[in-house]
């Protein structure tokens, strides 16, 4: 039990018949002691760290959370001990009551000392393991010189140099893991052998755990590692493993509680479609974990057959279909991505061991690559997969993994057919392209050899179903005149012998339609050299494969210290939110090379450098000029967070309709002298007069010193109109409101009032986009809001990059309503009494 007063403070603290949090109790654990950090969406997003000592839970605030990097010493603030039951606390700690705000149990386990645990921490030095979910390895609290007006005491929490250490530029903890644990049930104690150490294997034993395996959590969806085609062999073969190129598809297994689930790499579950490979997987009673593999018909001479594979769907021969199995990134708790792949290959081996029949390893060939390629090609196979020996577990795709060829074969979309000549059924030929850079369907050739009289009757049906009267491809074909055109969405699996000059390809037989890659992924294959050692690896987890951020300790923002690696995993995390506000958009952006504090650069065309995801649109959209920009995929962000853009700012129109815009955005700026609370009263007013002309409007804050008051609108009007008219209302609002709104731009004119900036809505004016950062002190965020929200606001910075976690439950939730929101403007014209010139 705990000293007699160590809760005193606690208790003091709190009225337990307001606040769900416990009282007191809870249960010491009699293997090891327990820690769980807390975390606590209070004033400030923090992190509570609390250690099992002398029957309660010592406790330290952490405000940034812990960090795996050893350079960077994390603020911890000890505060009041609480009751061991405060371990499992979830919940909302009510308005006004000490703490109050969300609370999660963001990690928890057990942790060892070092040493005499009592007497380290009397002297301010506790060194200490932990094994939790999300923390491991060693780790240190060290007590600072309290200053003589501290009221608490200054604590830091160090991660120990060990094999978990970890660069802040490539591994953020708490942006990485954001979620609960509280579901899970509690790690195996920390008194067990340290994570380095090797069990010994008993004979009959389970398969032990290889070196570097962490106890964590099994995500419930999971990407597969893909391969990158090379066009030889790589320079030092004896640091790869090579293994045949099975022609299928590929398909994960996700075994727990519920059972087996047999997932595609697109997520579709085919459970149901492969029970005999259900049954199977469960007869071997594995534990929970992740396996990955592909499912193939074995046909003669030990051939994989594709087009077989896709007949025994089709029939009742499911049953001849076989699952090689290559890889195990998660197994029994434990997180086996970041270990070398011939470690997660022994296990898989020893998994494997029992196999029901349509169960198989995927063997590992000792030879020469070219050796094996061409032994492949001899016997009919496509190729062989190469995987470097050391290479971690990566969903996405990896130059670790790489697939060398007997002959091409690619994937390419369907957009049409011709009509079959002579004695043939069904069709003459597919007509088939690729996707540019660009998004667009290029047109590759006409496929006409390959099927057999079955699959041109069932083919046809299926196209027939999907007939349109317009060309998909970007351009004019040969057989433009004599085509059926058919919406681009079946994909074709095709083996030819080239690529002409022309971008056609030579000699092409059809192989079999795919239904576990979406139409719009498929793009033309490039080999590339593989190299060796020295190839440039991944930042893992939060940022791309191929993105490298250059100087990423460099402070971006001197007021909140923030840096830019910081700031792009900002984006990263943000990514599926803001797209939704800027995709389709022309864009420009706001660059800061030194960042805030240095010279900015406003950009809206790309004329320096690719940005891999932001894409140039067509130069037919504004004559004259250089091409937009379009922040056309999640990397775009990332790519120009890369190259120092803080600011993402779009258009009021999309580039499907760059001549009538689809919102009017009015930007309420206040004056010097204008305080929080006119402001919100401004906004609100705005929306009354807004909702008397009969437009529906959505509320953000600007990252800055205002807020935005958003219209969606029917496309129906061109610029000058919509712009017109934004400027009819602004007038008539400063007419009707003089001491609180001006219609005139300009410090003086609006000093004590605020200026609703409507220039905004004019051709090629830009807005900044929800969600974007802004480049000032703090590094606001544009958020998006409710109206019942406006008046709980305390400024238009409320949320900025440091504290956005506090918002994402909420997410674009408030704007739900947005799409369904656009009206004409044509009747609130006439209601304000404008007539467009």
């Amino acid at each position: 039990m705990p000293k007699a007063d160590t809760l005193e403070k606690y208790k003091a603290k709190r009225n337990f018949a307001i606040t769900p949090e416990p009282a007191e109790g809870g249960e010491e654990s009699p293997q090891a002691l327990q820690f769980v950090i807390q975390k606590h969406w209070a004033r400030r997003l923090h992190y509570d760290l609390r250690l099992e000592l002398e029957g309660a839970m010592k406790s330290w605030a952490v405000p940034k959370g812990p960090s795996y990097d050893h350079r960077e010493r994390r603020m911890a603030v000890h505060v009041e001990d609480h009751p061991i039951s405060y371990n499992t606390f979830e919940g909302q700690i009510p308005p006004r009551q000490y703490g109050a705000g969300k609370v999660i149990v963001w990690d928890k386990g057990t942790w060892v000392p070092q040493g005499d645990p009592h007497k380290a921490y009397r002297d301010g030095h506790l060194k200490f393991e932990m094994r939790g979910y999300k923390m491991r390895g060693s780790w240190a609290l060290v007590r600072l010189k309290r200053q003589d007006d501290a009221k608490q005491d200054a604590w830091l929490l160090i991660k120990e140099r060990d094999a978990y250490e970890r660069p802040s530029s490539a591994f953020s903890v708490v942006d990485e893991f954001p979620d609960s644990v509280a579901s899970l049930p509690m790690p195996e104690p920390a008194a067990g052998p340290r994570p380095a150490d090797k069990k010994p294997r008993r004979s009959g034993a389970a398969p032990s755990m290889p070196e570097g395996a962490v106890k964590g959590p099994m995500p419930m969806k999971l990407a597969p590692v893909l391969a990158t085609l090379v066009d030889k062999p790589p320079p030092r073969p004896d640091e790869w493993l090579f293994e045949i190129k099975f022609d299928g598809y590929r398909l994960l297994a996700r075994i727990d509680d519920h059972g087996v689930r047999l997932i595609t790499r697109n997520g579709h579950d085919w459970s149901a479609r492969i029970p005999h490979l259900v049954e199977a997987l469960t007869r071997m009673k594995l534990k929970p974990g992740w396996l990955d593999g592909e499912i193939v018909v074995v046909g003669e001479g030990g051939k994989t057959d594709f087009q077989a594979l896709q007949n025994a769907f089709d029939s009742a021969k499911t049953r001849d279909i076989v699952y090689f199995l290559f890889d195990v990134p998660y197994y029994d708790g434990h997180d086996l991505t970041g270990v070398p792949l011939e470690a997660r290959r022994e296990l898989l081996k020893a998994l494997l061991a029992k196999a029901p029949a349509p169960i198989r390893l995927s063997e590992v060939f000792e030879a020469p690559p070219g050796d094996i390629v061409l032994s492949a090609c001899k016997l009919g196979l496509e190729g062989i997969i190469g995987k470097r020996r050391q290479s971690t577990y990566s969903s996405r795709r990896s130059p670790d993994w790489i697939k060398l060829k007997c002959s091409r074969r690619q994937e390419f979309v369907i957009g049409g057919y011709t009509d079959p000549q002579g004695s043939r059924t069904g069709f003459g030929g597919l007509l088939v392209g690729v996707h540019d850079d660009k998004g667009e369907l290029v047109y590759a050739g006409k496929v006409g050899t390959g099927f057999d009289d079955k699959l041109l009757r069932e083919l046809l049906k299926r196209m027939q179903a999907l007939a349109t009267d317009e060309r998909p491809f970007k351009e004019k074909t040969a057989d433009d005149r004599r085509a059926h055109w058919v919406k681009p969405v079946l994909v074709a699996e095709v083996t030819f012998s080239e690529w002409t000059s022309g971008g056609h390809i030579r000699h092409p037989v059809f192989k079999g339609l795919r239904t576990d890659k979406p139409a719009k992924a498929i793009i033309r294959e490039k080999a590339v050299a593989p190299t060796g050692a020295d190839l440039e690896q991944a930042v893992p987890h939060t940022l791309p494969p191929k993105l490298r951020v250059s100087n990423p300790e460099r402070v971006i923002d001197p007021a909140s210290r923030l840096t830019k690696v910081e700031l792009v995993r900002y984006y990263g995390l943000i990514a599926p939110l803001m797209m939704e506000h800027l995709k389709g958009r022309p864009i420009s952006l706001v660059r800061a090379p030194t960042g805030i504090a240095g010279e900015l650069f406003f950009q809206k065309h790309l004329d320096k450098g690719q940005m891999p995801g932001v894409r140039q649109l067509d130069p037919a959209l504004w004559p004259g000029h250089d091409q937009l920009l379009e922040v056309a995929t999640p990397e775009g962000l990332l790519s120009a967070a890369q190259m120092n853009v803080v600011e993402f700012h779009t258009w009021n129109a999309v580039k499907t309709s760059i001549g009538k815009p689809d919102r009017m955005t009015f930007d309420l700026d206040p004056g010097t002298g204008v305080d929080w609370p006119t402001m919100q009263q401004a906004a609100e007013v705005v929306r009354l007069f807004l909702n008397e002309l009969g437009l529906l409007s959505f509320c953000k804050t600007s990252g800055g010193k205002g807020l935005h008051v958003v219209v969606p609108i029917r496309k129906q009007h061109d610029w000058d109109t919509v712009k017109d008219f934004s400027e009819a209302i602004v007038r008539h609002l400063a007419r009707t409101l003089p001491a609180l709104f001006v219609a005139k731009s300009g410090p003086r004119n609006r000093v004590g009032r605020i200026f609703i900036d409507y220039l905004r809505n004019g051709f090629g004016a830009t807005t900044i986009c929800a969600w974007s950062a802004r480049a000032r002190p703090g590094l606001g965020v544009s958020v998006p809001v409710e109206w019942e929200e406006v008046p709980r606001l305390t400024g238009g910075a409320q949320w900025t990059v440091q504290n956005i976690h506090t918002r994402l439950d909420q997410g674009n939730a408030p704007w739900r309503e947005y799409g369904a929101g656009a009206r004409g403007i044509g009747a609130a014209m006439k209601v304000l009494g404008f007539k467009p010139s």
